[in-house]
């Protein structure tokens, strides 16, 4: 989306409950939890084993899911090659499909392929990856998710260090006259999402702090009153906030 004049350039914030972090055994019980507790989208991460070192699921659980929940849903490719990905995952029901910019040797190809099939296009970075990876693609994705743990394993600490990296990527943006979603996937919890927040990002995958606690639809509802408080304190700063220079 193109940054219309005096308007606020970060979005609203959404909390992205990541289903990785949930109880496999009754998945959608836990689905219809983090719906009532004002879930926005949830958060399928798709691992081979080979970009990562871990291996989650496939499209199938997407699938499975579909029928049970009207919420959106993005699925995070940490595969070797997305391209051989994307097709099932569509078709199983994905709404937003996140690639890593690291595994993408096209990835305007892939970008167009894409829009081309209806479906939202986001492009993930690691932590060590610089945003001039994605400066020539910026305009052309949906939304950017920032690796904030090292990918792979769920229940690991926020690196404190991509707080910088959210800001100078919101920076970007505003100077582009680009408003769009900034996610961030690890380590989202209670006491870091304001910082989070004032930022730039606003879009917030969360495993251990939905899913991962006793009970999901608090956990869900009270992770996005104090986004929005943030947020609503943030609007009250304006666009200083970021530090753009002309």
């Amino acid at each position: 989306m193109t940054l219309r004049r005096n308007t606020f350039p970060v979005p609203p914030p959404k909390i992205v409950p990541s289903i990785l972090s949930a109880d496999f055994r009754k998945l959608e019980e836990e689905v219809r939890k983090a719906e009532k507790g004002g879930a926005d989208m949830l958060h399928f991460d798709i691992m081979d084993g080979h970009f990562v070192p871990n291996i989650s699921f496939g499209p199938m659980i997407i699938k499975a899911l579909r029928s049970e929940s009207s919420l959106p849903f993005i699925a995070h490719l940490m595969v070797e090659k997305p391209e051989d990905v994307v097709e099932p995952v569509i078709s199983a029901g994905g709404d937003v499909v996140i690639f890593h910019i690291e595994a993408c040797r096209y990835p305007l190809r892939l970008i167009d392929h894409l829009r081309g099939r209806g479906v939202g296009v986001g492009i993930a970075l690691n932590p060590a990856t610089p945003l001039s990876a994605i400066k020539y693609v910026l305009r052309y994705a949906y939304i950017i998710l920032l690796m904030t743990v090292e990918p792979g394993f769920g229940g690991q600490e926020f690196i404190p260090e991509m707080v910088d990296k959210i800001r100078s990527l919101r920076s970007l943006m505003i100077k582009q006259g680009l408003q769009k979603d900034i996610a961030v996937d690890g380590g989202v919890d209670f006491n870091n999402i304001s910082s989070i927040v004032y930022a730039g990002a606003n879009v917030f995958v969360a495993g251990t702090s939905t899913f991962g606690q006793s009970d999901v639809e608090e956990a869900v509802r009270k992770l996005k009153r104090i986004a929005l408080e943030a947020y609503n304190a943030l609007v009250k700063r304006g666009f200083g906030s970021f530090r753009v220079k002309p």
